[in-house]
C-alpha cells in the first residue's frame, strides 16, 4: 500500500472533528469516500468535508475500487457485521471502541481479519496523544518511583435525553451499546491504564442500575489486579450529583493525578513538591493514532491499539457487567 485511501462506514457525530477530518491532514492518506444509512446526511457529510462519493449502503463503499482501507464509526451492534464486511473484501479496519459488544464479538473479530491477513486497529486514541504519552513518560522515568496502585473515579449527573424513555440515546441502550455508559466510557481509562501497565490478570465488582431511566447500568465499581501485581480500584456513576473525572497513580516516590476526558493540568507530587503539566488536546484528538494507524498500513511503523490489545479491555468490562445482564432479559 503506497496510500491509505479511506471509506467511512457511519459518518455521525464522532467523525465531524475528532477523526473525519484528520485523514486528510496525515502523509500518504485521504478520504475518499463515506457511508450513512440515510443518503441526505452522507451527501451532507461527504459536501461539507468535501468527500468525493457518499453511499447509503455499506456495500457500496466497500466495492470503491478507490478504498483500500475502512473506518467503521457506527455504533458497537454493528462493529463486528462491517468488520467481517470489510475483512473478507480485503481491507484492513479502524474501528472505533468499544471494539465490539462483547468479547466474543471482538475475538471473532480479529479471527476474520487474522482469516484475511488484514489489519484490525481499534481507535483508543489515548495510547497516542501527547498527554497520555506524557504521563507514560513520567512513570517509565521513575517520576513517582515503583507504582503501587491506581485508583479511577468518574461520575456524571443524569443527562436530560437519558430521561425519555421514548428516545433514548443509543450508549444507553445494551441491545446497541453492549451495555451500558460504562462500556463507552470506562473503556477509555481501563485501555489507557492497559497501555501503561499491561494486562488486568483479575478484576471483580458489580454493576446496577440505581435510576431506573434505562435498562442500561448506571453504576459500577470494580477492583482489579494487573500482571505486574499493582492494584487497582474503580468507580463510575451517571446518575449522580456532579462531574467528577480523576484518575489517580500511586508510587512509592510520588503520585500522579490526571482525567480522562478533560484538559486539566496533570499532577505531579514527589519529593521534588507538587508539579502542574498542562497539555491541550489536539485539534483532531484522533489524529496521533490514526497516523501511527496509517504508517502501520504502510509497512512503516506501528500502531499502539489493535484489535488484541483492545479486546482484552473489551473482556474485563463483560465479567464486570456480566452478573447485572445475566439477570436482565436480554
Amino acid at each position: 500500500m503506497k496510500k491509505v485511501c479511506w471509506g467511512i462506514i457511519g459518518c455521525g457525530d464522532v467523525t465531524e472533528k475528532k477523526s473525519g477530518p484528520a485523514f486528510n491532514k496525515i502523509d500518504k492518506s485521504s478520504l475518499v469516500a463515506v457511508m450513512r444509512r440515510t443518503g441526505r446526511l452522507a451527501k451532507d457529510y461527504a459536501d461539507r468535508h468535501k468527500v468525493a462519493r457518499w453511499y447509503d449502503q455499506a456495500e457500496d463503499l466497500i466495492k470503491d475500487s478507490e478504498v483500500n482501507a475502512v473506518y467503521i464509526a457506527t455504533p458497537p451492534s454493528t462493529h463486528k457485521k462491517y468488520t467481517v464486511m470489510a475483512a473478507e473484501a480485503g481491507l484492513p479496519v479502524y474501528v472505533e471502541k468499544p471494539m465490539a459488544r462483547n468479547h466474543k464479538e471482538a475475538q471473532e473479530m480479529i479471527k476474520i481479519c487474522n482469516d484475511n491477513e488484514v489489519q484490525l486497529h481499534v481507535a483508543y486514541y489515548r495510547r497516542a496523544m501527547p498527554r497520555f504519552l506524557k504521563i507514560k513518560e513520567l512513570l517509565e522515568t521513575g517520576a513517582i518511583g515503583e507504582v503501587r496502585a491506581v485508583n479511577i473515579k468518574l461520575a456524571q449527573p443524569l443527562q436530560e435525553n437519558e430521561k425519555k424513555e421514548e428516545n433514548l440515546p443509543w450508549r444507553v441502550i445494551p441491545e446497541i451499546a453492549g451495555g451500558g455508559k460504562f462500556l463507552d466510557l470506562a473503556a477509555h481509562t481501563l485501555d489507557l491504564f492497559d497501555y501503561y501497565f499491561g494486562p488486568i490478570e483479575s478484576a471483580a465488582g458489580f454493576a446496577i442500575n440505581q435510576g431506573g431511566y434505562y435498562p442500561a447500568e448506571d453504576n459500577v465499581v470494580m477492583s482489579f489486579r494487573f500482571e505486574n501485581y499493582i492494584q487497582g480500584t474503580g468507580s463510575w456513576t451517571f446518575n449522580g450529583y456532579h462531574n467528577l473525572d480523576q484518575n489517580e497513580i500511586i508510587g512509592n516516590k510520588g503520585r500522579i493525578q490526571f482525567s480522562s476526558f478533560s484538559e486539566e493540568a496533570i499532577t505531579l507530587e514527589n519529593e521534588n513538591g507538587l508539579k502542574k503539566i498542562e497539555f491541550s488536546y489536539p485539534e483532531h484528538v484522533q489524529q496521533p493514532l490514526i497516523e501511527k494507524v496509517v504508517q502501520s498500513l504502510l509497512g512503516i511503523g506501528e500502531s499502539p491499539s489493535t484489535g488484541k490489545s483492545a479486546a482484552r479491555t473489551t473482556k474485563i468490562m463483560d465479567k464486570i457487567i456480566a452478573d447485572y445482564y445475566n439477570n436482565k432479559a436480554y
